[in-house]
């Protein structure tokens, strides 16, 4: 069942898009080669209880013997998503996708952002930043009247023209109450075909990109996901409501580029917008 929510309740969706947010800056300010996934885990953690929230990743059961176990998804390189917060060191020339969910006053927030580790390769910078910008892509077409198709053939048609791939297996989705609800959000689709977005939708619309082959491997700790063929992908997350003419962003990507601005994360993403 798919739920219209009030505007009182997008706006605590709102509300906790910002601590999400925050959040995320916290993270990125700690981003280098040499610091442990875990470490940046912990900073979450803290961060978002201190401001009133519950991490929403933190023990979330998705029907397998292991409860995730961290407040961040953090997949790095060929890993897609749900990747474990662990003892491994970041090194330069890695990426990694942090995927962090913000619970406060019964609803959460959902957002994903991924961050080259000191100098990238030319082609790897391109996939980050144009998986961003199919994000956006997407996010355009979550207005009502719209279908949900319109939404995943705006970014598969953007990423596919790159010559990337997008992940089959796993889609965006509702987000309110509980952390996934209806309808599902698949990155691709055809033009309007799909559920009918209505006013009052809360969407997480999260493009997962790779640089290879569109196919995934679970791993055996019945979480993490990466690509088949060990090429690198990218995945960036904002939670949206459906309204009227235009959407309506809930999560924010601002405190992230304001930490990374003038950074050499920051200079890594223009030169490939240059280039």
């Amino acid at each position: 069942m798919i739920t219209l929510r009030s505007d009182e309740e997008i706006e605590i969706i709102r509300a906790n898009g910002q601590v999400l947010g925050k959040t995320h800056a916290e993270v990125a300010k700690l981003i280098r080669p040499g610091i442990t996934t875990k470490e940046l885990d912990t900073v979450a953690q803290t961060f978002i209880k201190d401001n009133g929230g519950i991490p929403s990743f933190l023990g979330f059961n998705n029907g397998t013997a292991t409860r995730f176990p961290g407040a961040l998804c953090i997949s790095v390189n060929e890993v897609v998503v749900h990747g474990f917060p662990t003892s491994y060191e970041l090194k330069e020339g890695d990426i990694i996708s942090v995927d962090c969910g913000v619970f406060r006053n019964g609803y959460h927030a959902d957002s994903a952002y991924t961050y080259p580790v000191g100098e990238v390769a030319l082609g790897v910078r391109k996939l980050l930043m144009r998986t961003k910008e199919s994000l956006y892509v997407g996010t355009a077409k979550a207005i009502d009247g719209n279908r949900i198709g319109d939404i995943g053939y705006a970014i598969q048609s953007y990423t596919e023209h790159f010559g990337y791939t997008v992940v089959r297996e796993l889609v965006g989705h509702g987000v309110g109450q509980s952390l996934h609800e209806e309808p599902q959000v698949p990155n691709y689709g055809k033009r309007g075909q799909g559920v009918k977005l209505k006013e009052g939708m809360v969407l997480a619309i999260e493009p997962m990109i790779n640089f290879g082959k569109k196919g995934v491997i679970q791993e055996r700790d019945g979480w993490t996901i990466r690509t088949s063929d060990r090429k690198p992908s990218a995945h960036f997350e904002h939670t949206v409501a459906v309204r009227k003419g235009k959407v309506d962003t809930l999560t924010t990507f601002e405190y992230i580029e304001a930490v990374t601005a003038g950074t050499s994360m920051e200079i890594e993403l223009s030169a490939a917008a240059a280039a």
